[in-house]
Order: C-alpha cells, then structure tokens, then sequence
C-alpha cells in the first residue's frame, strides 16, 4: 500500500493512495495521523491495507491525489538517522582531501542524528539565506521503522521497517568541515530534509525491495536536466537491516524513526569513479561528489553548489516507467537574514 499525508494541520491528513497515485482515500477513521498509524500498526495496517484494496477497486469515495497538496508523510518525525551506506561516496570524499579511509568504514556504518523536528513537503522550496554556505541535495532512499528493541539484529530490525521513501538530505557543505572539526558532528550544515510524497510498504515494491536494499534507480534532475541515475541496490555496502540494527545497539528506536541511506552512489563500470550523465555514466546524487571527481582528475572542484533559483528533482520509476513514490520537486530560495 501506498501512504500519504496531506495538508492538515501541523502532522498532516493521513490517506491511502493508489498505486498509479492518481487518486487517494481518506483514512483518518482508521488514524487521524500517519504516526498515530505507527504507533498502532498492527491494528491499523490491516484496515489500511483493506482501505488500499477498496481503493483500487474504485469501491469507495476517492478523490484526486495532488502531489502539491501533500504534505512530509511525517511533517514530524521521533527521531531522523542518516547513515553512509554507499561507502564508494565516503571514499570519493576522502580521497578528493587526500586523506586514507579507515578499514572499519567498510564494516562500521557511518551515521549522524539529523533533526527530525520539521520535515519539508516535497514541493517545499529550499531556504537558503547565504549561497556562500554551499547548498547541496542528497538523493537517498529512507525506511520508516516501528518499534526495534535495543539489540535487535539484523534479521529483527530488517522485519520492523514498516515503509520506504525518498528524501532529499539538504546539506550545507561549506558549514561542514568546521563543525566536524569540533569533535561533535553536523548541526547547523544539515538543515531540514525533504521526504517524497508518498511512503510505500515494503510488500508493495515487490522484488525491487530485497535483501534489505531498493534495487531500482534513483533519478536526479538539476534544472531540467538528468544529474543522476544511480542504482539504489548496486553498490550498497550495508542494507536496511544492518543500518537500524547499528541505530538500535546502544537505544531502542520508537515507531516513526526514519533511517536513511545516505547518497546513493555508483562505482564506473571499470571500478573506478562514475562518469556523469552527459557523459553516458550513471551521473550523481549530489553535488559533491561530481566536485570530488573534478578534484581528483584536474586538481580543482569545476561544478557550482546550488543557487538561489536552482531547481532539484528527485524521482523513482518502477518497470513500467511510472512514479512508485512520487517526486521531491523543490526550488532554491533566499531567505533575508534576520540581521539585515
């Protein structure tokens, strides 16, 4: 089944959507909210799944499904970890400041707490007040879990993933390395996040969604022109499974946490870095690590970071050619400083 929020106050209007996501249905008899949905999703998902059912069969009242209408399926969220699990783009990174990566970087997720507190809808602009801070999308694929123990495994957490989206992981390069240098990791470089339309259930993705991994390509566009088109299942070095298991070693994770990929990125056929698009590569999810390459091959970074009136498209197809969870369309913006 396919679920979203739509606007409605500060949590949203939970429906089901169907599949070709045309057209949706009210739920809020069955949850007024998608995380009151969560929190009691052994009851709720049945007559949510019954609901999608009668949905598909035009068997109850429908109305069109606006994808501008719609709200983060989470506006807000109990808790947002986002992780690296494409271990190919952490290499480019530390390769392009000629610095060695770890050997645990391959056996030890990588993974930071984002805030979780006001998630963009998916047609919401991108706020940026200084350009100076150098805006960058990440196209990445997320999972919402229900409850995980504190322990659980990697069989245990994979099984608590209630849902799969998209999310757009707005990043503040240039804020980066000056945060990380004070030993307590990213804040104020990772602003809000933008999820995709729709959250669709792991059932629904058929075998696309296996051994914990998306195995469909992520499709990237920067104003109107194709940036990336990375397999999400091809090169990713820790599944689902191990990325919440890792969250939950040391905490149990509530039902609504959301656990995200990190950039998804692909190696070149020959091993090495990827080509861009124009090119006939798999291109990039995110700016920098086309910058990381410029780096690497010429000795400088050629590509700008995003600018105010920049456009960023992240989108998912199925076999057939059609939206599985709708897009993330968002336009840079400027934000006037307080101070001004």
């Amino acid at each position: 089944m396919k679920l979203a929020s739509l606007k409605s106050g500060r949590d949203g209007r939970l429906v089901v959507v169907s599949r070709d996501l045309h057209w949706c249905a009210d739920a809020s008899h069955i949850a007024p909210t998608l995380q009151a949905a969560l929190d009691d999703w052994e009851h709720t998902a049945p007559k949510l799944e019954l609901l999608a059912t009668d949905l598909e069969h035009e068997a109850i009242p429908r109305e069109r499904f606006h994808e501008r209408d719609a709200a983060a399926p989470l506006p807000r969220a109990y808790q947002w970890a986002d992780g690296s699990a494409y271990v190919n783009h952490v290499e480019l990174v530390r390769k392009a400041r000629g610095a060695e990566m770890p050997a645990s970087f391959w056996t030890d997720p990588l993974m930071y707490q984002g805030a979780s507190d006001n998630f963009l809808a998916p047609r919401d602009p991108i706020p940026l007040q200084d350009e100076a801070w150098g805006c960058d999308m990440e196209g990445e694929v997320c999972v919402v879990t229900g409850d995980v123990p504190m322990g659980a495994t990697r069989d245990e957490a994979l099984a608590a993933v209630r849902l799969v989206g998209l999310v757009n992981d707005v990043s503040l390069r240039n804020l980066i390395p000056a945060e990380l240098a004070k030993g307590f990791g990213f804040l104020q470089s990772k602003p809000a996040s933008t999820l995709s339309p729709v959250l669709v259930s792991p059932d629904e993705l058929g075998s696309d969604w296996r051994d914990g991994k998306l195995h469909r390509p992520l499709l990237v566009e920067l104003n109107g022109e194709p940036f990336g088109r990375a397999d999400a299942g091809t090169d990713m070095t820790f599944d689902f499974g191990t990325l919440v298991a890792h969250v939950a070693k040391t905490r149990s994770l509530a039902a609504g946490s959301i656990v995200g990929s990190g950039t998804v990125s692909n190696k070149g056929v020959d091993g090495g870095p990827g080509k861009p698009v124009a090119d006939g590569g798999l291109g990039y999810s995110c700016i920098a690590e086309i910058r990381m390459i410029e780096t690497i091959q010429t000795g400088a970074a050629r590509t700008p970071f995003l600018r105010h009136g920049d456009h960023v498209r992240i989108d998912m197809k199925d076999e057939a050619g059609h939206s599985i969870f709708g897009a993330i369309e968002q336009e840079v913006i400027p934000v006037p400083s307080s101070r001004a």
